[in-house]
């Protein structure tokens, strides 16, 4: 084996160097997931009983070694308990970059694709109704990520998307008003189904359990999730963690149909 650097009894590899940078970029890669959660204090937690326990089995410290090792020993298994949903996202995230969702294959089923699309046209226009009575909604847009394991909380529906079933749903008087509306191609699939509420302590005070449920979907799929403030009417939109805020109708209709159908020409109504 070729040696890269040799300091004292120590030989540095270009394996060596390989290795501790794929290390590094796993570790950072458990750091983006849990940061802002709960789960980052765990992680922390853990990452320094576990230095504690390499340092007492450097001094030789038997007792502590012993008592340390074993905990360290279930350690793998308290993990995938303790960050489950981490380890989900993280594989959601894998599961993304993978071939299945490769543009060439986009390319090919395109026309299936664009017959499928929702029309985010009648989804707009009713935000827009809702925000002038200051109506909450809550209105997630299906991607790539199979989101029915969310919807069967609430109600199948499996109707068209329309303007005016999407009102009637967060009218306040009906019985479906509370919880969120999941869309997946050109229908309306489930309506008061509960999301996941994200666990981010980053997030502003403002933000009550709407957008918090919008902003914890948007956390563990790749569903974009449009969000009806019940006290300001203000219109957002969440992606991948993020929020828009106090977007127009022209503005949340480019983003939406820019994140989820940006490789294909739509035609897009003006504002009515």
């Amino acid at each position: 084996m070729t040696f890269l650097l040799k300091i004292g009894f120590l030989e540095i590899s270009f394996i060596d160097v390989v290795d501790v940078l794929l290390v590094s970029f796993l570790f950072y890669q458990l750091y983006k997931l849990v940061k802002g959660s709960v789960a980052i204090n765990i992680f922390l937690g853990l990452l320094l009983v576990y230095l504690f326990y390499l340092l007492v089995e450097a001094l030789e410290m038997k007792l502590l070694t012993t008592i340390l090792g074993q905990f360290i020993g279930i350690g793998v298994l308290a993990m995938v308990i303790l960050f489950q949903q981490e380890i989900r996202k993280f594989l959601l995230v894998i599961g993304r970059s993978t071939a299945f969702n490769n543009e060439k294959l986009k390319h090919i089923f395109h026309k299936n694709i664009q017959e499928e699309h929702t029309d985010t046209n009648a989804v707009v226009k009713a935000a827009k109704e809702l925000s002038i009575t200051k109506t909450g909604a809550l209105i997630a847009f299906a991607k790539e990520d199979e989101l029915e394991s969310f919807g069967e909380s609430g109600d199948l529906i499996d109707a068209a998307v329309s303007k005016r079933l999407l009102v009637t749903i967060f009218n306040k008087t009906s019985p479906m008003h509370d919880g969120g509306v999941l869309l997946s191609k050109d229908r309306i699939r489930y309506a008061r189904s509960i999301f996941p509420v994200s666990e981010n302590e980053d997030l502003p005070a403002e933000y009550g359990l709407r957008h918090r449920a919008g902003i914890g979907l948007s956390e563990e799929t790749d569903a974009a999730v449009l969000i009806v403030s019940e006290e300001s009417g203000n219109l957002s939109l969440a992606i991948d963690g993020e929020v828009f805020d106090n977007l127009d109708s022209a503005t949340l209709r480019l983003k939406l149909n820019t994140y989820l159908y940006e490789d294909e020409e739509l035609d897009v109504v003006g504002e009515d």
